[in-house]
């Protein structure tokens, strides 16, 4: 700790209000506040010695303490330091003073004054030794005498060792410390001695008084009237000192009758134990979180719909499905105030803002927001908690989430309920049942506490990626809004409000340093990302800004403009290319659309005829419901078309679908698949700036599809003129933007011959 056996001058000054360390004892400590830990890490850093000095009574420091030596450090998660402490020396302080921002002081070793008479001081040690021993005796649990013996011939060590056993006032081991003389050193101590002996004579005594009033079997009753004697002969009350506290807080909390009668119960219960039993924290902690529970407290909803639904476009552009949802429901909230609030699921692609509108709508309604990962979640009782009787219980995430909220009618998010899993420990799709049903939540029935809570005031929002992982039944109690992935244009008005500005401030940029043209962010969305949402766009526009801010701080502020010219220059070349529609007209090769999560895309469906007996060839990474599309398109063609130049039965007909790495699957090709087949049986070219979607019937009939909106956007950004829907999907162009819906052909079809004409260049 010190080399050479060097004392420092000046050491780290530590107080200690929990008694008084002597010198040549050891003592463990657990610290969490970082200040200590400052002081810890910096003596160990220098000698590896830390002043101990006790807090007086009245709240001051003492003067003289106890140099001590670090021996073990342990760091654990947390910021939490275990530390052992051994006493060297005592010293006294000189002067205070703060070094490094830590508490110091120059100090100055004190001596101890050894008597003249050398018999005197071992009469002194032999007294102190049977007053020890007397003391072992009459303490039940005292580990082998052997190195307390070891202890006995040095007198000093002795006296500071047996000093720092005794239950004492800190007052009268700070006067033993401070003692020079250490024969008036062992006077002190052997009054405190007397005192611990007659206290142990006295606890001997109650505890065979107790001994002799009942019978040896019955030990819970034992330990009961062994506390009432403990407190008759203290002159105090039997009552559990808990009981009195507890009991005045219960009479303060406005609870409901069950709730009111479980903690009576529990309260009655507690009384009777003994403050120092496991059963009495089981009950003290049960009747805590009855107290801490927020049973009959509840936020005043905000009710003035325009304000809410101004908050609402200030945070998140379009979402117009869940933005009038959530009008709707202020506005029955308004007419019915008692009305169950129903459980809405968001259902759509990461990164689009299902969670980000949970926020948005507690902000809306003035209600505290509770969010609830249940992602990777596999035990029944994360949701409904563990009994009481288990060691270490405690309610469900449902009800500690209710707790932080502080109200009884919160937003509560369970977001990804999709991923829930299931094991042996039970299957937490089951216990969500009840919680998320406005029939029965109102009595939700915690494990932990065992009697009902009503949920029915609780705003329920789950988010999901899926439908398909979550069990029908839950699934039938919520009300499932979807939303779709962000077309081109949303990605760019997300971009403009909210992403830029986002990734400006954190990087602590401004204005006068970067700005972002529109051709620049558009560079950015469709030949830097291919997502649904907006997660990595915002990613991106962020590596712009941070290589802007390496510019800045190394002195160039010149203003950065970033334009679809210079945007490689600070992520790279192209990462993603769209489809464009061919130059001219080819033979064989028609233009499809394609719906997928990222947005709408064309499909070129090519065609080709090869010698062989008629087979057909279908490549690209084709499911089987397209494949099924094809033998339709074909069979079609075969009994219906008498014109065709080529015979089907003398060629084999290959169907391929390029980006032949990515999977393609559906019914929505159906007519381009035919159109294709057809201009290459008869050898007409169709024409490139009409794009067709729809899928047929072996009658020739086309039935609508999914995705317009998507692939009508997906046709525009690739240079389509024309688009073939089917009649039943011309209503789904109100879902398009007026500007690019003006911008576009469409052409209703309802049958292929129809999509024929329109699709192959005839001629002559």
């Amino acid at each position: 700790m010190t080399k050479g056996g060097d004392i420092p001058e000046i050491i780290p000054i530590h107080l200690f209000n929990q008694g008084v360390l002597m010198p040549h004892t050891v003592l463990p400590l657990t610290v969490t506040d970082p200040d200590m830990i400052a002081m810890i890490d910096h003596a160990v850093d220098g000698d590896k010695i830390i002043g101990v000095v006790a807090e007086s009574p009245s709240g001051a420091r003492y003067s003289i303490g106890t140099a001590a030596g670090i021996m073990k450090l342990y760091r654990f998660p947390g910021d939490v330091v275990r530390v052992t402490l051994k006493g060297l020396f005592r010293f006294k302080i000189i002067e205070d003073m703060v070094i490094d921002d830590i508490a110091s002081a120059r100090i100055e070793r004190l001596s101890t004054t050894q008597p003249e008479n050398v018999d005197e001081l071992e009469a002194w040690r032999r007294s102190i030794e049977l007053q020890l021993r007397k003391i072992m005796e009459l303490t039940p649990g005292i580990p082998d005498e052997l190195q307390l013996i070891t202890l006995l011939r040095d007198p000093e060590r002795l006296g500071f060792v047996a000093a720092s056993g005794l239950e004492a006032p800190v007052s009268r081991k700070q006067t033993f410390l401070e003692e020079d003389d250490i024969i008036l050193r062992f006077r002190l101590l052997r009054s405190m001695m007397n005192y611990e002996i007659q206290r142990l004579k006295l606890r001997e005594h109650i505890e065979g008084q107790v001994r002799v009033e009942m019978e040896q079997d019955q030990k819970e009753y034992y330990l009961k009237e062994k506390m009432k004697v403990i407190q008759k002969e203290l002159g105090g009350t039997s009552v559990n000192p808990d009981f009195l506290e507890l009991s005045e807080k219960l009479a303060r909390k406005e609870l409901p009758k069950s709730a009111g009668d479980a903690a009576a119960e529990e309260l009655k219960r507690l009384s009777k134990l003994h403050p120092g039993s496991p059963e009495a924290g089981v009950a003290r902690s049960y009747i805590e979180w009855i107290l801490q529970l927020p049973w009959m407290d509840m936020t005043e909803d905000r009710l003035d719909i325009e304000e809410a639904e101004r908050i609402l476009n200030e945070d998140h552009y379009d979402l117009k499905d869940v933005k009038q949802r959530v009008l709707e429901f202020l506005a029955v909230r308004k007419l019915n105030p008692t009305g169950k609030a129903p459980i809405v699921c968001f259902v759509g692609p990461p990164g689009v803002g299902k969670t980000s509108m949970g926020r948005s709508i507690a902000r809306a309604l003035g209600r505290k927001f509770i969010r609830l990962s249940l992602g990777g979640v596999h035990d029944e009782a994360e949701i409904r908690g563990h009994r009481k009787t288990y060691i270490g219980a405690m309610p469900g995430r449902i009800i500690q989430g209710l707790k932080e909220a502080g109200t009884s009618n919160p937003v509560f998010m369970l977001d990804e309920i999709d991923k829930i899993g299931r094991d042996f420990r039970g299957d937490p799709t089951s216990a969500l049942l009840e919680v998320l049903d406005p029939e029965q939540n109102f009595s939700f029935r915690d494990n932990y506490l065992n009697t009902p809570f009503d949920l029915s005031s609780v705003k329920f929002i789950t988010t999901a990626n899926t439908l398909d992982t979550i069990p029908g039944p839950l699934r039938d109690r919520m009300e499932i809004i979807r939303i779709p992935g962000y077309t081109e244009d949303d990605k760019y008005e997300i971009a403009k409000r909210y992403l830029v500005k986002r990734q400006v401030d954190r990087t602590g940029l401004s204005g006068k340093f970067i700005r972002f043209r529109e051709s620049g962010l558009r560079s950015i969305i469709k030949r830097y990302t291919r997502e649904a949402g907006v997660r990595e766009l915002e990613r991106l526009i962020g590596a712009v800004c941070r290589k802007c801010a390496v510019k800045v701080a190394s002195g160039n502020k010149a203003l950065v403009t970033v334009t679809e010219k210079n945007i490689p220059d600070y992520l790279g070349s192209w990462k993603f290319t769209r489809e464009s529609s061919l130059p001219a007209p080819a033979i064989g090769v028609a233009t499809g659309l394609a719906w997928t999560s990222v947005g709408g895309e064309i499909l070129m469906i090519e065609s080709l005829l090869l010698p062989g007996t008629g087979k057909l060839i279908l490549t690209g990474q084709l499911g089987d419901v397209m494949k099924e599309s094809a033998q339709a398109a074909l069979s079609w063609i075969k009994s219906n078309r008498t014109d065709l130049r080529n015979n089907p039965s003398d060629f084999d007909i290959h169907i391929h679908v390029p980006a032949g790495a990515t999977p393609k699957d559906g019914p929505s090709a159906g007519v381009a698949i035919t159109a294709s087949i057809l201009s290459a049986l008869c050898e007409k070219p169709i024409r490139n700036l009409t794009a067709v979607t729809g899928e047929i019937t072996l009658r020739g009939m086309v039935l609508p599809v999914g995705g317009v909106k998507e692939k009508v956007l997906g046709a525009l950004a690739a240079g389509i003129e024309q688009v073939l829907l089917p009649l039943e999907n011309m209503r789904d162009l109100e879902e398009v933007p007026e500007a690019q819906r003006n911008a576009l052909k469409f052409v209703p079809i309802s049958e292929i011959g129809q999509a024929i004409d329109h699709l192959i260049i005839w001629g002559d």
